[in-house]
């Protein structure tokens, strides 16, 4: 049979694996899953000149109320040392699933 001290100790231990286990988790707030049925239509944007310091991030279309809407692309700032992952939509079975840019 297990001690109270050995149960109490066993379950902060719990507590706490399951507390960092959320927190390692948990996606950042901006973050969220956007599913859309269909594919994104085709659309051709004119890609500015380069500028230092900062990157091209593409416009992209965004899922939102059953349709499809443009978000025209910006400047981001250079992180040094990394280099911009543009987002983009990946077909999931029957649906398409948009992946957010990020820094490698």
């Amino acid at each position: 049979m297990i001690s109270n001290r050995m149960s109490r100790l066993l379950g902060s231990t719990l507590t706490a694996a399951l507390c960092c286990a959320a927190t390692l988790t948990a996606a950042p707030a901006s973050a969220q899953v956007v599913i859309a049925p269909t594919a994104p239509p085709p659309r051709v944007e004119v890609v500015p000149a380069p500028r230092d310091g900062y990157v091209w991030d593409q416009g992209r279309w965004r899922w939102e109320h059953g349709r499809y809407v443009w978000a025209p692309g910006h400047w981001q700032p250079v992180r040094v040392g990394y280099r911009w992952v543009p987002g983009h939509w990946a077909q999931r079975g029957p649906h398409w699933r948009w992946i957010d840019g990020h820094w490698a």
